[in-house]
């Protein structure tokens, strides 16, 4: 099942989205953003069509882990963060 505009959490493959998140808590913390930083990205993200299975149309990340690191930024051609 394809699911627009979901992130990784909300899909059914609890196992994957386990992982995906103790290595995000696993980041150190001068590479990863604050909480509230990632909340907005998040947000976009979330309202963005190019987010399709928790993963980013134009890059192929898994926009949690994207969100997550200071110093990424959205890969859109007309970025959103």
């Amino acid at each position: 099942m394809i699911c627009k505009r979901c992130l990784l959490h909300e899909l059914n493959d609890k196992a994957q989205a386990k992982h995906i998140y103790e290595y995000i808590e696993s980041l150190p913390p001068e590479i990863k953003a604050d909480a509230a930083v990632i909340r907005k990205r998040l947000d976009h993200c979330r309202n963005c069509n190019n987010l399709i299975n928790g993963m980013c149309k134009h890059c192929g990340c898994y926009v949690e882990v994207r969100t997550a690191k200071k110093a990424q930024t959205c890969p859109s051609p007309n970025p959103n963060w």
